[in-house]
């Protein structure tokens, strides 16, 4: 077993959950047996063993049912997109051939009402959550998350090519394709979708907004990172992630490098808060409280749910209690130096 193991983490978020999450599970778990893009009763199982219910049922606590449920839907379906194409399989070193496949999937998503001609299971279940949150979504939220899943598609297609070429990112460059790599862009897409809300573009394309969003896909993806380093380190693998990029390219040891994700993670964590409260101080619309709202709840949601999640137990302990820190590791207001990021320190 690993010797690296978890620290508190920084997050003075309430933690919540929907009040309809068993509902919503055994809503979308009947959902999957409908569509059946798993090919097998394991691997069923392992797409069930994600627990994408209460993952997003945790980020939107106050979301419409019926909208959580379709959130849900393209959780289940990322988790097994990223495990069975993304990470391993036959395109994990190819970005020709995953270019070509993600091209294909994502035109397929924003038409959704003509299947592709090639019968892929895995698309085609794609291609019904599309047209659920045409139902469900307005038109804006719809055009924002097609174009949240393209850049998604385009992270991993980066990450892939240097996992391709055997080239280890350094922390700048890492930090640039994990904004898009983790999947982050279109889960924090459909925060609008499940809330039944639309945040008017002048407020979600605005500096700060852009900002704290990015400070969420990046918190929540550093933090992955630290949930699964232990059961990728005991099962050899040696992928692209923030503790190997330190350790490979920046000289530091298992423990240093811990200690510094949690600093680094920390102060963009601080950031975030400070930021978002200035932003929630001005006279905005209720579509973006309730969007800002989500945000704190994706950060905290997003480790209660890898504490508890099957695919991560035995490195955390199952219903370990996390030991919430009461302050940041590193409390330093200064931007973090890193050229992707250091943007969110101006005055936004």
């Amino acid at each position: 077993m690993t010797t690296v193991r978890l620290r508190p983490f920084y997050c003075p978020v309430e933690s919540r959950i929907h009040p309809d999450v068993d509902l919503i599970e055994e809503r979308a778990i009947a959902w999957l047996d409908r569509v059946r893009f798993y090919r097998d009763e394991t691997e069923r199982m392992r797409i069930v063993g994600t627990n994408s219910a209460e993952f997003y049922a945790r980020f939107a606590p106050d979301g419409i049912t019926e909208n959580v449920e379709a959130a849900a839907h393209w959780v289940y379906w990322g988790f097994a997109f990223d495990d069975a194409r993304c990470d391993s399989g036959e395109f994990a070193r190819s970005p020709h051939e995953f270019l070509v496949m993600a091209g294909k999937a994502q035109r397929a998503l924003e038409n959704p009402w003509h299947p592709p001609p090639d019968g892929d299971p895995m698309v085609l279940a794609l291609q019904d959550i599309g047209r659920t949150f045409a139902a469900c979504a307005t038109p804006v939220q719809v055009r924002r998350f097609a174009e949240a899943h393209r850049a998604w598609l385009f992270g991993v297609a980066w990450q892939i090519a240097c996992r391709g070429r055997g080239r280890m990112p350094d922390l700048a460059e890492y930090t640039a394709i994990r904004l898009n790599s983790a999947g982050g862009p279109p889960t924090l897409a459909m925060l609008e979708i499940a809330a039944g809300q639309e945040v008017p573009a002048a407020e979600m394309d605005s500096p700060a907004v852009r900002a704290l969003t990015e400070m969420t896909i990046l918190v929540a993806s550093w933090d992955n990172d630290l949930h699964s380093y232990g059961k990728e380190e005991d099962e050899g693998e040696t992928g692209i992630n923030l503790i190997n990029v330190l350790r490979a390219r920046h000289g530091l040891g298992a423990e240093e490098a811990v200690v510094r994700a949690y600093a680094l993670r920390d102060r963009v964590m601080n950031r975030f808060l400070r930021l978002r409260s200035e932003v929630a101080a001005k006279p905005v619309s209720a579509a973006l409280r309730t969007y800002l709202d989500g945000l704190g709840h994706a950060i905290r949601g997003n480790t209660d749910w890898a504490l508890r999640v099957p695919r991560y137990h035995g490195y955390t302990g199952p219903g370990e209690d996390p030991r919430w820190a009461d302050a940041p590791s590193d409390p330093c207001p200064d931007p973090v130096p890193i050229p992707a990021i250091t943007w969110w320190w101006d005055s936004l």
